[in-house]
């Protein structure tokens, strides 16, 4: 059962680097153009940089969770 859980956060904690390491390229990706084009609304590539965090937390959160259940299990 532990062996299971430390894969899961193992996991979890690669799918949280991943998510940022793709966030972090989104965001280098941003244009001057798309910065200054004055459309209404955020750009498709300030989307892209929300939705990568959001998963990053999310996974980080798992992982945290996760980490803290395996604790919880050694005790007993």
């Amino acid at each position: 059962m532990n062996a299971f859980l430390i894969i899961l956060v193992v996991a979890a904690a690669i799918a949280a680097l991943v998510s940022l390491v793709r966030g972090v390229i989104a965001l280098l990706k941003t244009t001057e153009a798309e910065l200054t084009s004055g459309e209404p609304g955020p750009s498709a590539s300030s989307v892209k940089q929300n939705k990568m965090m959001m998963a990053r937390i999310m996974f980080q959160a798992l992982a945290v969770l996760l980490a803290a259940v395996l604790l919880l299990s050694k005790g007993h």
